[in-house]
């Protein structure tokens, strides 16, 4: 339950709730399972606050500070998130499907098993991240930074990462299906067993990137650079690999598209 002190200071504007949070910086705040759903809190001081279960859904969130708050199984969804800070907070089970997190910065956030089907995070910073088990189909990130995060067996399924940093990031069994990547960057990516059928991976740079036994099925991987990337096990059974660059490549296993004569 939510401190009903706290709670009405908080509606009375993110402005006075600020002054006095910046008054107050050491005390512990409990807002859980507070209902704040359609509000404007645009702007306001939510570091470290305990939002628990907190519902969010289509609240006016622009610049507001989460950094972390303990945002575990909230509902956020459709909300106005641009620019909000959300740095180490916990989201753990929470709902952002449909909310709007462009240029958010989502620093080392906790997002395990979180729902963000249909959300956008164009030009999000998405740095060591964990996202396991997340659910981004459907998700816009074209060009966020989300390098050195964790998607291991998270869902981006037609999801768009076009021109996305992945640089050192685990999408191991993930699921990637129709994803659009092209002009993406995997430097050192590990995509272990991750299903990439009919992925959109042309011109991206995937250079020792960990692809073994990975689904790359009807994918497209033109002018892909592929250098001393791991293939072993991988089925590019139907894959696009027109300029493809392989050199080095270990391709122990890897089952090639057919040649048509």
């Amino acid at each position: 339950m939510p401190n009903q002190e706290h709670l009405k200071l908080l509606l009375t504007g993110a402005v006075t709730w600020s002054q006095w949070r910046n008054q107050n910086l050491e005390m512990e705040i409990d807002l859980s399972g507070a209902d704040l759903q359609r509000e404007n809190l645009r702007g306001a001081n939510l570091q470290n606050v305990n939002l628990n279960q907190v519902n969010l859904s289509r609240a006016l969130l622009v610049r507001t500070d989460f950094s972390q708050a303990n945002l575990s199984s909230a509902n956020l969804s459709a909300a106005q998130l641009i620019e909000a800070i959300f740095y180490q907070a916990n989201l753990t089970i929470a709902n952002l499907s449909g909310a709007v997190l462009k240029a958010a910065d989502l620093r080392e956030v906790t997002l395990i098993g979180a729902n963000l089907q249909g959300a956008n995070l164009r030009d999000a910073v998405m740095t060591n991240a964990n996202l396991i088990g997340t659910d981004l189909g459907f998700a816009n990130l074209k060009n966020a930074d989300l390098a050195s995060s964790q998607f291991m067996r998270g869902n981006l399924s037609f999801a768009n990462l076009i021109g996305v940093n992945l640089i050192a990031a685990d999408l191991s069994e993930a699921t990637l299906y129709e994803t659009e990547m092209m002009q993406s960057y995997l430097y050192q990516a590990n995509l272990y067993k991750a299903n990439l059928s009919k992925c959109h991976l042309g011109n991206s740079y995937l250079f020792r990137a960990n692809l073994s036994q990975a689904n790359l099925t009807n994918a497209d991987l033109s002018f892909a650079n592929l250098k001393y990337a791991n293939l072993a096990g991988a089925n590019l059974t139907g894959a696009n690999l027109r300029g493809t660059i392989l050199t080095g490549a270990n391709l122990r296993g890897t089952i090639f598209p057919k040649v048509e004569y």
